[in-house]
């Protein structure tokens, strides 16, 4: 089918590829024929959003007077997260694809991707291979921040924040407002979908080395992962962290009260009783919290994808 002219609104399409761009000139016209090609040899109609995010490069110009390329320029670099709510809201497919412009994802793949999304709401690349810099201290703080999302979401979660995924163009809209402008925006949508009882589910795919330079800064960028997941629980389940927290208080303060009884002959310390409060505070807190994010979730969501009406006949009255 024929890409989707650029500037015209409120067409029907199949996809919408979000491409945020931050000085990728020199790759940039390779990635977008490569992602051309391959929907332009596909049965979906298309379009490809590149939201160029403050670059200074001049990286925006590979992608004007472009078949299906539609151009959104930031006045400022705002960050990845800010990128991709920008290109999300403004796309117009009835599946996003999420990706990136730096020739590491199999964007070639995408068709395949959109394909096999069936009846999830989102469908995430999962990385076989880590080629990031300071592989020594990434791959274990990648593992480290994953299994905590997994915890949290009571979800094995294969790849926390691939930035390859396709979903529900619907579905996405209602989160996109909570993305963080940073790297972190791809964690919080995965977070999102699973805790709002959504189907997020992972295909394995090759890994390539970046071409150019990383914006990943392994420190602040991992401590950001950290805060935004812990923040994301919180947002949506907080006793499932401070239930956790409560439980060691009150085994610590049993344990204590149990010492100063046998003892001390009946007489309680002060750091006891300490312990004490702080696990009923802990508690109190967490219970407080749990009522606030239940007052203020969202009334209506759109029903998740895999969920579908089966009709039944029924006897007319006579």
């Amino acid at each position: 089918m024929t890409a989707y002219p650029a500037g015209r609104e409120g067409s029907d399409l199949d996809v919408s590829v979000v491409l945020p761009v931050y000085n990728e000139s020199a790759h940039l016209a390779a990635e977008l024929d490569r992602i051309s090609a391959a929907l332009e040899a596909s049965d979906y109609s298309w379009e490809i959003v590149v939201v160029d995010d403050g670059s200074t490069d001049g990286s925006g110009e590979a992608a004007v007077g472009r078949d299906g390329v539609r151009l959104l320029r930031s006045a400022r670099n705002r960050g990845s997260g800010s990128a991709r709510r920008i290109g999300t809201l403004a796309s117009v497919g009835r599946v996003v694809v999420w990706t990136d412009a730096d020739m590491t994802y199999p964007n070639h793949e995408i068709p395949e991707l959109v394909a096999n999304l069936g009846d999830a709401d989102q469908l995430v690349g999962a990385r076989t291979s880590e080629q990031g810099t300071l592989k020594a201290l990434r791959v274990p703080a990648k593992w480290a921040v994953r299994c905590l999302a997994s915890y949290l979401t009571r979800t094995r979660i294969p790849d926390l924040n691939s930035g390859f995924r396709a979903m529900r163009r619907d579905v996405a809209e209602q989160f996109v407002g909570e993305l963080p402008d940073g790297f972190s925006c791809v964690t919080t949508l995965t977070m999102s979908y699973l805790m709002n009882g959504y189907s997020v589910r992972y295909t394995p795919i090759e890994y390539r080395p970046r071409s150019g330079r990383s914006k990943f800064h392994w420190w602040a960028d991992t401590r950001r992962y950290v805060l935004q997941v812990i923040r994301m629980m919180l947002s949506h389940d907080p006793l499932r962290v401070f239930m956790p927290l409560a439980a060691v208080l009150l085994a610590a303060f049993a344990a204590k009260l149990g010492y100063d009884l046998a003892g001390k002959d009946l007489r309680v310390a002060t750091n006891t009783l300490l312990l004490g409060f702080a696990a009923i505070q802990t508690l109190a807190i967490g219970l407080l919290a749990d009522l606030v994010v239940r007052v203020s979730k969202p009334r209506r969501l759109h029903p998740p994808a895999d969920v579908t009406e089966v009709e039944s006949a029924v006897a007319a009255p006579e």
